[in-house]
């Protein structure tokens, strides 16, 4: 069973910078994707940053340029650097995996991925 743990986030000002970690259980010696969604009160969750096993990446529109996803496979941990954070970032971010291939257009659905963790609470304010 894999174990997926968020952790980093807090409140912060518009313009200010955050890390959230994701501490996990996965085997990284086989093909995966991991993900950062978030999802604020009210709305649906979205998609924000995926990663793969072979380190490639994808983010969504919204973060193109302010955030990054980085993995550390010894550590078992992924990551996501927030940076010029705005007040529409605010929500719960929570990462989650999907072992084997994934088609890119499906990459950041929130229906590709089948281990979730918990959430951490990001709130940007003004």
């Amino acid at each position: 069973q894999v174990q997926l743990v968020e952790s980093g986030g807090g409140s912060v000002q518009a313009g200010g910078s955050l890390r959230l970690s994701c501490a996990h259980s996965v085997d990284t010696s086989g093909r995966y994707w991991m993900a950062w969604f978030r999802q604020a009160p009210g709305k649906e969750r979205e998609g924000v940053a995926a990663i793969a096993s072979d380190g490639a990446s994808t983010y969504a529109d919204a973060v193109k340029g302010r955030f990054t996803t980085s993995r550390d496979n010894a550590e078992n941990t992924l990551y996501l650097q927030m940076n010029y954070l705005q007040l529409e970032d605010s929500g719960v971010y929570f990462c989650a995996l999907r072992r084997g291939m994934v088609p890119s257009r499906i990459l950041l659905s929130q229906n590709t991925y089948n281990f979730w963790g918990r959430g951490t609470q990001v709130t940007v304010s003004s």
